[in-house]
């Protein structure tokens, strides 16, 4: 169970007669399906004020189903804000007569992923209105206990990296918020509860769970995309294509000047654990809210399936890295690194600096990982 269920059936009385601010998205649901907004909507001594969410669009998609039970509620929505259209953290305005915040958004265990710097810097709002949080703990989507790639250098910290945390950070949510208060990684502390779950355990998939899948991310449609994510996302930072603008963002890559097949023999021939690289062709196509601005859109590209074949011993981040240097061996002259945004996704700057020095993959991954 997790903690919203944990929530609603045994500790109501965290948000029973408060005012509540939830920060939420698509991934806020029951054990079946219901989301959490709808189930505090139907309680009568808690009062929703507002919602905030990365999807501006998060009541249309509900306006849509067939589920008509929702018609009344959909007339008496509670004030939603688009917290990173307007802001990464809430404003003392937004947060006027909240007496709860409520966090319940499904992490994918990498670091870059937003949503649990947005955890912060809603909790360092909090702190400095006094404001209790209380952090609805769900399942790390790829096992609780793995953990890849280096500690961020605080030097680098940024929206896509906002705490000392290897790349795959292993734990959960509700971890992480009590790791920030402890750790003081944030300058305001508030008050806070975290709800942990039952029945879980740090070495199983989600898959192995019997919770209900919800796109974490419209690039991150199903488990092997997260198992994929937290190295092949250090792509962003280039001119080659992560796929988004596919069906399959982060399980295929290249460009239209890349040989897939020489590409794949290359990667192939380091015989990394749990993972083949397949030739493959595709064309990235506009795909609106979720590829708006594909790299090399409407051109044809050659590259790489990344194609997991036991995900227990797969690497994601030596994935990312190797394939990495081997495009900029074979493709010097044609390959661009965006050197801040590469080291905000590493977390420092030896990968960029061994990268243009012309080191090879397997001594990065020994001396630098």
């Amino acid at each position: 169970m997790t903690g919203l269920d944990i929530l609603l059936e045994k500790k109501y009385y965290f948000i029973q007669e408060r005012s509540i601010a939830l920060i939420t998205n698509q991934t806020g649901v029951d054990k079946v399906g219901i989301p959490n907004y709808q189930r505090f909507m139907e309680m009568e001594d808690v009062d929703l004020k507002v919602i905030f969410t990365p999807e501006n669009d998060l009541f249309d998609k509900v306006n849509k189903t067939e589920n008509t039970a929702l018609d009344p509620i959909m007339n008496n929505l509670p004030t939603l804000i688009d917290i990173f259209k307007y802001t990464t953290k809430p404003t003392p305005e937004m947060l006027a007569g909240i007496t709860t915040i409520v966090y319940d958004i499904q992490d994918i265990g990498a670091r870059s992923y937003t949503c649990i710097s947005t955890l912060g810097l809603v909790m360092e709002a909090a702190g400095e209105l006094n404001i209790p949080v209380l952090v609805l703990d769900r399942p790390n989507l790829i096992r609780g206990d793995m953990i890849e790639g280096p500690i961020l250098n605080m030097e680098f910290r940024s929206f896509i990296g906002y705490y000392p945390l290897p790349i795959r950070y292993g734990g959960t949510v509700g971890a992480l918020a009590n790791s920030i208060i402890a750790n003081k990684w944030i300058s305001h502390e508030p008050v806070l509860d975290v709800i942990s779950m039952e029945g879980w355990n740090e070495k199983v998939w989600f898959d192995e769970t019997d919770l209900v899948w919800v796109d974490p991310s419209p690039n991150i449609p199903d488990l092997e995309t997260a198992i994929i994510y937290p190295g092949m996302c250090l792509l962003e930072a280039t001119n080659i294509s992560e796929g988004k603008g596919t069906e399959h963002p982060f399980k295929w890559i290249g460009a239209p000047w890349i040989d897939g097949w020489d590409l794949s023999q290359a990667l192939n021939k380091f015989d990394l654990p749990g993972v083949n690289f397949l030739p493959r062709s595709f064309m990235p196509k506009k795909i609106p809210d979720i590829a708006d601005r594909p790299k090399f859109e409407n051109q044809k590209c050659s590259g790489v399936e990344i194609w997991v074949t036991d995900r227990d011993s797969f690497k994601s981040v030596d994935t990312g890295v190797l394939t990495l240097f081997i495009l900029y061996a074979m493709y010097p002259d044609k390959i661009e690194l965006r050197e801040k945004e590469l080291n905000m996704y590493w977390g420092n700057n030896t990968l960029f600096k061994e990268l243009i020095k012309g080191s090879t993959g397997p001594y990065f991954l020994k001396h630098y990982n």
